[in-house]
């Protein structure tokens, strides 16, 4: 059989199935594509398999756990409790299980569909050859290709740590114990996310990180915040201080060498997790194959439609090197829906970028900052006040914390909104839907709200404007 005839032509083909290849893939098979989707690992990308979906079901449990280290505070004796992390990730594997195995079956439903199982690499900008999981390559090629291959943990070229079994936050959701000392290499939100929900269950934990404030793009006020709620905790937070490198002791502890103003010193814990971050997973495809651009952080770059510098092939998600969220992923995929199916224009351009780090409490935010308002020579009025004025939090006794909005003071529009406080997501979520429909901070002040919800403070954040 001559390579042409072994070549299977598609409408479309999308690598990885992550929350935006996943539903393009299906939207455009049921639009009558013929398409594939190649996959190597589970189904359902970072987010199902090993990010939000089990990261927060942890985060449950490690809420569950505070509260009852809280019970006495509310009158409840509860009295000393055990964790039990076989019963954690028990809970944590069947939920990925049940999102991922789901997606796979709806997958196969689709018969203009075919799901290949194997490692996809460009032999020229149309075609690609899989490697299949189960032996043998295949050979397909379409006119359209689109890249949702992600990126995974980056593992820091520290000397000597490939001797001390560095964690990732994939494999330390596989833990059956909890860890006597966890120390955590990096303050952004893996990093954070993952010190605070071991030290609830029962670790210490020490967080190194190489700049001056946690979560560097926040302003300082909310770094601040953040490193308060934290230690209140009691978590170890190192700023300033740069791992340089490690080995195992002869008792079998982890012995991290860092550097910090000036001086060198040695932190000694159980487990390491390396939270600095994370790798393109671009590396793996044989881009140069296809003339496929790259940045030099390994991404591929994007104009506003998702198109890459070469006809035809598309990147979506964290591989494009934009956001790293799943909720933008999936507005990705509808970008390309509304372009390709609907004849539209839709552009990434202009758009909100919302998040949330699953702390607790939360800390959530959309639009302008106020370094960036600053930054950029923004005008703007800024309303907050702490968590301390809610009465839901107060209810609750959920306080840590506060709330700002940025409002530009010639149109009394919303520019920008933070909160770091109990379901900070959710109030957050609120400013957001008024940013998109352009209400003034003014209806938001003078709004009628239930009682006592956390989203009545909004009128409390409001009013601090005068």
């Amino acid at each position: 059989m001559s390579e042409k005839q072994s070549t299977k032509q598609y409408d479309g083909i999308v690598i990885g199935t992550g929350q935006g290849g996943k539903p393009l893939a299906a939207n455009f098979a049921r639009a009558g594509w013929n398409m594939a989707i190649v996959e190597c690992g589970a189904i359902g990308g970072t987010c199902v398999n090993v990010g939000c979906t089990p990261t927060k079901t942890m985060v449950a449990s490690a809420r569950v756990a505070y509260l009852a280290s809280r019970g006495a505070e509310y009158g409840v004796g509860l009295g000393k409790f055990t964790m039990d992390m076989s019963v954690v990730r028990e809970r944590k594997r069947k939920i990925v299980h049940s999102f991922s195995s789901g997606s796979e079956k709806g997958l196969e439903r689709i018969e203009t569909l075919d799901l290949i199982r194997g490692m996809a690499k460009f032999v020229d900008a149309l075609t690609l050859e899989v490697a299949l999981n189960d032996g043998g390559t295949r050979t397909i090629s379409s006119d359209k290709i689109f890249i949702n291959v992600g990126a995974r943990p980056t593992i820091l070229k520290i000397p000597g740590i490939d001797g001390v079994d560095a964690l990732t936050s994939s494999s330390i959701m596989e833990l059956d114990s909890v860890p006597e000392h966890l120390i955590v290499i990096g303050g952004g939100y893996i990093g954070l996310e993952f010190g605070q929900m071991f030290r609830r269950f029962g670790s210490q934990v020490t967080v190194v990180n190489r700049g001056a404030k946690l979560v560097g793009r926040e302003d300082d006020d909310v770094a601040d915040a953040v490193a308060e709620i934290l230690t209140g905790e009691g978590m170890t937070i190192e700023l300033n201080c740069s791992p340089t490198k490690a080995h195992k002791d002869s008792d079998g502890s982890v012995v991290l060498t860092v550097s910090q103003g000036g001086e060198e010193r040695e932190i000694r814990g159980s487990h390491v997790l390396m939270a600095a971050g994370r790798t393109s997973n671009a590396d793996r495809l044989n881009l140069s194959a296809a003339g496929i651009d790259c940045d030099k952080r390994g991404y591929i770059p994007v104009n506003g439609k998702l198109e890459t510098n070469i006809s035809g092939v598309y990147a979506l998600g964290d591989i494009n090197g934009g956001p790293a969220f799943t909720h933008i992923a999936y507005d990705d995929f509808r970008i390309l829906r509304t372009n390709l199916l609907e004849n539209g224009s839709a552009s990434t351009e202009g758009r909100m970028v919302p998040y949330t780090m699953f702390i607790d409490p939360q800390l959530a935010r959309v639009g302008l900052s106020e370094r960036e308002a600053k930054e950029a020579g923004i005008e703007v009025r800024v309303a907050k006040i702490p968590m301390t004025h809610v009465a839901r939090a107060l209810e609750m006794d959920e306080t840590r914390g506060f709330m700002k909005a940025l409002v530009d003071p010639k149109t009394d529009l919303i520019l920008g909104a933070m909160v770091l406080g109990v379901e900070g997501g959710e109030v957050m979520s609120v400013l957001q839907m008024a940013m998109m429909g352009a209400v003034p901070y003014t209806k938001i002040r003078d709004g009628v709200f239930a009682h006592p919800t956390l989203a009545e403070s909004l009128n409390n954040l409001f009013m601090s404007l005068g």
